[in-house]
């Protein structure tokens, strides 16, 4: 009966053991700081790396909105060039302008057209040429009457000036009289 009561206390003096193992002790503090500069140091470099950016992102901003207005000032530029190139085209063009130009060069107007036929490469016949040449020169638009002022006319009688008379100090004096406009005048 050993070999029971052997295990039991064997078993007892494990608990005991396990027990003393689990008890909470006071175990001695020890901080372990972590070195501050570094820290401060990785901070401070991506905080410098981030104000550097955004300086050279706002300057580069900056100049291409430069850029932008330059290009801008010179598109509208050459927009209105091509506008003014186009009405100096408009006006090349008009068919006003060139029959005066060919009636200038000694041209004329033709009233009977000939025309050619390509099926039997003849031209029609000549028509009896004109005793007169056509008109280019469009004719005057007259004024409407609304458009036209009522004439008014307004006489002024003109006021007789006084002249120069001698005064009793043996002197001229001036004469003031009112001119032909209702002006006073001085001599």
């Amino acid at each position: 009966m050993s070999t029971p009561q052997l295990s039991r206390v064997r078993v007892t003096r494990i608990a005991e053991e396990a027990v003393e193992r689990a008890r909470l002790r006071v175990v001695p503090r020890t901080r372990v700081r972590a070195p501050k500069v570094p820290f401060v140091m990785l901070v401070s470099a991506i905080l410098l790396a981030g104000v550097v950016g955004l300086l050279l992102f706002n300057t580069t901003m900056q100049q291409n909105s430069f850029a932008e207005s330059d290009l801008q000032a010179h598109a509208d530029e050459l927009r209105s060039e091509q506008q003014a190139l186009q009405a100096e085209i408009d006006s090349l063009n008009d068919p006003q302008r060139i029959g005066e130009e060919a009636n200038r060069l000694g041209m004329v107007m033709p009233v009977c057209p000939r025309f050619l036929d390509t099926a039997t490469n003849k031209v029609t016949q000549a028509c009896d040429e004109p005793a007169t040449k056509l008109p280019i020169d469009a004719p005057a638009q007259a004024r409407p009457e609304s458009l036209i002022p009522e004439r008014t006319v307004v006489k002024v009688k003109a006021k007789p000036t006084t002249k120069q008379t001698d005064t009793p100090q043996g002197g001229a004096a001036k004469a003031v009289g009112v001119g032909s406009h209702g002006v006073s005048s001085t001599n």
